[in-house]
This record gives structure tokens, C-alpha cells and sequence, in this order.
């Protein structure tokens, strides 16, 4: 049994491995910090915070405790969190004896948690083999091909699957540790830390956020033309006995090629080309919606908006708030005017 400090409610470590950002070691260790500050109960009750990391300059699989916020008593973490990395999952450096020290972890009862390429040394682990988890939405193709036995879920900004939490974008650690705060301390406290912060409580998903990437990059020169031709002409219908012919292929064989490709169907690659048109005019443009909604290829606004709110997760309009360049000086603008008198 852990010998706790009195008053310590939980013991947070958090992965030093090769690259990390240590922007996020630094900034969970500062929030819990700030929570433990502004919880209810004062200085009762408090988060220990704990940095680990190999042997600096030997080989050895034994990872060591560098920091300790409330040192003096045995370690046995409650969650163990594996920041961002600061270099492209293509560029990661193995960490075995990480790996292994999470599978220890995870079997001594901790929680085991990943910020957004951190899934990749989660992965490493074996412990998230027919899981559910998140990532960044730019990682999780790579994720998925590297870790097949993995279920990516990349629409999620945090994803609590009990004993695995796993959080997505590079900043997206600031809303697993609001999450964690919010499940030690309650929501008073996580309300409080975040409004010291300045930052918004967690978020629900990566959509709003993410971008589509389409693939040309996969050698099929028939499926390429097809693709360049969509992107061209965005607004036309796009049948597909138009693009099967396009690529001069039979329509089985096309459906088949594009998705293997591509990795969706026509119908959907379509779909994502116009929103991501869309929401460059959302962003960049006064246009109505309705003017957007045929410029992109859309006879019926209400289709327009359904399919805009599935891929994004908001409505046009919420996203033009949220994300408009040409919205955000205008209201800008209206604050700097000065009240008549």
C-alpha cells in the first residue's frame, strides 16, 4: 500500500521520453499546481505531480523519478500521463523501456494517458491493442497503419475508455488535465483553474479543428485524374458514371480503386472537397451561407448545412463565429467605435 502523503489525493506522473513537449510537462505540472490552489477544500487537498524519465547517457530500462512537487513518500502513480511529441510520428525515436514502464504501471493499477502523438508510445506498449483511442486527426491514418490491432477514433478530443484516456491535439493537454481535475476535485475547481487559465473547458471534439488532407501521394494515375477533376470543378454533380469514365474504368473496379486510394468513397470524397471550400469562404469571405451553399455544389441549404454539421461538428454560421477572419475585424471594429453621446 502507498505510503500517501496526508492531504495528497492523487499522484499524477508524467512522461519524459525523447522529444516530448515540454511545454505540456511543465504546463500539467503548473494546472494541477493552480487546481490544487483554487480547490474548495484550500490547501487540504492537493495533486503530487512526478517527472520520470530513463537514465540519462546509459541504457538501462529503468525509468527514475527527476521531479517530485511533494517528495518524501513511495511512488505509486494514479495516472500516468505520456505528453505530445515535438517530432512527426515518422520521426519518433522507439522507447522500449518507456514502454515497458507504462505496461508496469498500467499492471500496478495506474491509469495510463496519451496527448497526441504520445498515443504512438502508448501504442509501443501493446496496451491499447482492440482499444478505442484518439489522437490528432493529422497523426491517425499513420497511428492506424503502424498499430492495425489500434481503433482510432480521431473525432474525439479526449477519449476516457476507464484505465486508458487519451487526449488529441498537441494543446489538447490542457483539456485531459482539466478533465483529470475535474474528476479529482470536481467541477467547481475545474471551472476555477480554467477561468485562471484564461481557457476553455475541455472540448468534446477535434472537428471543428481538423482539416482534410486528401491523398495523391498513392500511385493509382487513374483515381489521381479523377481526383484533380473533382477538385477543379467543385461544384458540379459528379456522378459516377461521370468519374468512372473519367478514369476509364468500370464502375465496380473504380468504386473499388478510389476507396483503396483514397481511402473513402466517391461520394464522401466529394463531400469533404466541398465542405473544405465551404469553410475557406466561412472563413475568408462575406458571403451568405446561401450563396456558399450552391458555390460549393448544393441546390438545398438544408442538405448543405446537415452535411457541414456532420463533417465539422458546428453549423456554417457558428463556424464563421468561431473561425472568420473577416467576422472577427468586423466585430472588432464595432468594440473600437465610440459611444455617441
Amino acid at each position: 500500500m502507498t505510503n500517501r502523503l496526508g492531504g495528497c489525493i492523487a499522484e499524477i506522473a508524467l512522461l519524459n521520453y525523447p522529444d516530448c513537449q515540454l511545454a505540456a510537462v511543465h504546463g500539467l505540472t503548473d494546472l494541477f499546481r493552480i487546481a490544487s490552489e483554487w480547490s474548495d477544500a484550500g490547501s487540504d487537498r492537493w495533486i503530487r505531480v512526478t517527472h520520470w524519465a530513463s537514465h540519462a547517457g546509459t541504457r538501462s530500462p529503468e525509468l527514475t523519478c527527476t521531479f517530485d512537487t511533494h517528495p518524501g513518500a513511495d511512488h505509486q502513480p494514479d495516472y500516468v500521463i505520456v505528453p505530445p511529441s515535438i517530432a512527426m510520428p515518422e520521426k519518433m525515436q522507439s522507447v522500449p523501456e518507456a514502454a515497458k514502464w507504462l505496461t508496469h504501471q498500467h499492471g500496478r493499477g495506474s491509469r495510463i494517458c496519451s496527448v497526441c502523438a504520445g498515443a504512438f508510445v502508448l501504442a509501443e506498449s501493446g496496451l491499447i491493442d482492440g482499444r478505442q483511442v484518439t489522437t490528432h486527426w493529422a497523426f491517425a491514418q499513420e497511428l492506424s497503419s503502424k498499430y492495425p490491432k489500434v481503433s482510432v477514433a480521431d473525432q474525439h478530443m479526449v477519449l476516457d475508455d476507464g484505465d486508458i484516456i487519451t487526449a488529441g491535439g498537441i494543446l489538447a493537454w490542457t483539456d485531459l488535465g482539466l478533465t483529470l481535475v475535474d474528476r479529482l476535485m470536481g467541477p467547481s475547481t475545474m471551472l476555477a483553474t480554467a477561468r485562471f487559465l484564461l481557457i476553455d473547458p475541455p472540448r468534446q471534439l477535434q472537428r471543428p479543428f481538423s482539416q482534410f488532407i486528401p491523398r495523391f501521394d498513392h500511385g493509382d494515375d487513374s483515381i489521381l485524374s479523377t481526383q484533380h477533376h473533382i477538385h477543379a470543378h467543385v461544384a458540379a454533380p459528379h456522378s459516377l458514371e461521370e468519374l468512372s469514365s473519367i478514369a476509364n474504368l468500370g464502375g465496380r473496379t473504380f468504386l473499388r480503386r478510389f476507396a483503396k486510394a483514397t481511402g473513402l468513397k466517391p461520394t464522401e470524397y466529394v463531400q469533404n472537397v466541398r465542405i473544405s471550400r465551404a469553410r475557406e469562404y466561412l472563413e475568408l469571405s462575406v458571403k451568405t451561407v446561401d450563396q456558399i451553399t450552391w458555390e460549393v455544389g448544393y441546390s438545398d441549404p438544408a442538405a448543405f448545412r446537415k452535411v457541414f454539421h456532420r463533417l465539422t461538428g458546428l453549423t456554417p454560421n457558428s463556424y464563421r463565429q468561431r473561425f472568420g477572419l473577416v467576422f472577427a475585424h468586423k466585430h472588432q471594429e464595432k468594440e473600437k467605435k465610440p459611444i455617441s453621446s
